[in-house]
C-alpha cells in the first residue's frame, strides 16, 4: 500500500552565531516566530520544509509518484520531514548542551515539557476535530480512522502504536500526523538522552570528543531497529513509524548542537551542493519505491542514512553560523512569514489539498497538474493556516 509521507514538526532556533538565544519555550515542533534572539534563516528554512511537504503530497495526488525517475525526485520532497526533525535535535538538545559546556544548571524538564504541550497541542486538537467534522459529512473514500476510537487515537497521537495502522486508525485528512507522533515521541525521550550523554557519558562535565561518540552510538539505533523490525514478526506494523526509525534524523540535530559550542563552521557553498547530490542518488530506487516505509531492509537503511545526511546537510549552514547567500535567502521577508505558520501549513494542508482538488479544480484522483494542484493548495493553505496560528499560538 502507498502511503503518503508528510512533513512534521521540527523545533525553531534563536540568533545566528554564538551566544544566541535558542531557547526550547520559544520553539514549536516545527515552527517559530523570528523575534529579538531567533535566527530567521532557521525560521525560514521551516518554510522550506513544509513547501516540500506540500509538493509531495500534490505529486502524490495528482499520480505522478508512478512515473520513472521524475516521480521518484517528487516522492523525495518528503526530504521536509527529516528537516522538521533536523530542526527539533538541533533546537531543543541545544539548551541542555549550552548548560553543560558552560557548567550551568540543566533546564527544567517540567518547565521544557509544559511549553512542549501548549505549543503543539492547541492548533493540533483544533485540526483533529475540524477534519473528523468535514469528513463526517463529506463521502470521500474509506476512512478508517473515522471512528469514536480512531478520533480519540488521534487526538492523542498514539494511532501508530497499533497493529494495522493504516487500515484503522488512519484518516484521510490526518495521513501525515504519524510524523508528529514521532516528534512527540522524540520530545518525550529527549530528556532521558540528554541525560544519558551529558550525566552518565559525561559526567556533566564539557567532553566534546566523547559526546560525539555517544551521539554516533545512538545513530546506531535506527538501523538496529530497522533490522529488528524487518526480520521478527512480534511488533506490530506501526513499528515501522515509531521513533526509533528515525531517530538518526534527530540525532544529526544533536549533533549541529554539539558542533555550534565547538565554534564549528558550515558554508552552505559546500554543503547545499552535497545535499542535492544526495538527494539526486537518494531519488533512485536505491532507497526503495515511493512509499513511506520501503519494502525492503537495505532500502529502509539507505533512505534512512541518505535523508539524515542531506537533512543535516540543509541546516548545517544555518545553525553553524553561514550568513552567505543561502542564509540571506531563507531570512528573507516571505520565507520567515510561511516559517512562522509552517506548523499549521503542515497541519492542515492536507484538508485543504482535498478540497482544492475537489472543489475548485475538478481533477479525478490521480490526474491532473501537480504544480497547479500545488499553487491552488498554498493559496487557500496559507490564510487558514494563519488565521490558526493566530488563534492557538503561545502568546509570551
Amino acid at each position: 500500500m502507498t502511503f503518503r509521507a508528510s512533513g512534521a514538526a521540527g523545533d525553531a532556533p534563536g540568533e545566528a552565531g554564538r551566544g544566541a538565544d535558542v531557547r526550547p519555550d520559544a520553539a514549536e515542533g516545527g515552527l517559530e516566530a523570528t523575534g529579538p534572539g531567533r535566527v530567521g534563516s532557521l525560521t525560514g528554512v521551516r518554510a522550506l520544509a513544509a513547501i516540500l511537504v506540500v509538493l509531495t503530497h500534490a505529486a502524490y495526488t495528482t499520480g505522478k509518484y508512478t512515473h520513472g525517475y521524475a516521480g521518484l525526485v517528487y516522492s523525495r520532497m518528503e526530504i521536509g520531514v527529516p528537516i522538521f526533525f533536523v530542526l527539533s535535535g538541533f533546537l531543543l538538545f541545544g539548551p541542555w548542551v549550552r548548560a553543560t559546556a558552560s557548567a550551568r544548571e540543566a533546564p527544567s524538564v517540567r518547565r521544557y515539557a509544559w511549553h512542549r504541550v501548549r505549543r503543539i497541542m492547541p492548533a493540533y486538537v483544533v485540526t483533529v476535530l475540524v477534519a473528523y467534522a468535514i469528513y463526517h459529512f463529506r463521502h470521500a473514500g474509506p476512512n478508517p480512522g473515522h471512528t469514536w476510537e480512531g478520533l480519540l487515537r488521534n487526538l492523542t497521537l498514539t494511532q501508530i502504536y497499533t497493529d494495522h495502522y493504516w487500515i484503522t486508525f488512519l484518516h484521510q485528512g490526518l495521513t501525515q500526523m504519524w510524523s508528529l507522533a514521532v516528534e512527540a515521541a522524540f520530545y518525550v525521550a529527549l530528556p532521558l538522552l540528554a541525560y544519558l550523554l551529558l550525566v552518565v557519558l559525561c559526567r556533566r562535565q564539557w567532553r566534546p570528543g566523547l559526546l560525539l561518540g555517544g551521539l554516533a552510538a545512538l545513530t546506531l539505533i535506527t538501523p538496529a531497529w530497522l533490522v529488528l523490525v524487518h526480520v521478527t514478526h512480534f511488533l506490530p506494523d506501526g513499528a515501522k513509524l515509531w521513533l526509533p526509525t528515525y531517530l538518526a534524523w534527530f540525532v544529526g540535530g544533536m549533533l549541529l548542537a554539539v558542533l555550534r559550542e565547538m565554534r564549528v563552521r558550515a558554508y552552505a557553498l559546500v554543503c547545499i551542493p552535497l545535499a542535492l547530490v544526495c538527494y539526486l542518488i537518494a531519488s533512485t530506487p536505491l532507497t526503495g519505491a515511493p512509499t513511506t516505509s520501503p519494502s525492503e531492509l537495505r532500502e529502509g537503511i539507505a533512505k534512512a542514512v541518505f535523508y539524515a545526511v542531506i537533512s543535516t546537510l540543509i541546516v548545517a549552514p544555518l545553525a553553524l553560523g553561514d550568513r552567505g547567500l543561502f542564509a540571506r535567502a531563507m531570512a528573507s521577508r516571505p520565507m520567515v512569514f510561511l516559517g512562522e505558520i509552517s506548523y499549521e501549513i503542515f497541519l492542515i494542508h492536507l484538508v485543504t489539498m482535498e478540497l482544492v482538488m475537489v472543489e475548485i479544480l475538478h481533477f479525478p484522483i490521480y490526474t491532473g497538474s501537480t504544480f497547479w494542484l500545488f499553487v491552488a493548495t498554498m493559496v487557500v493553505t496559507v490564510p487558514l493556516a494563519w488565521v490558526l496560528h493566530r488563534f492557538t499560538r503561545v502568546r509570551s
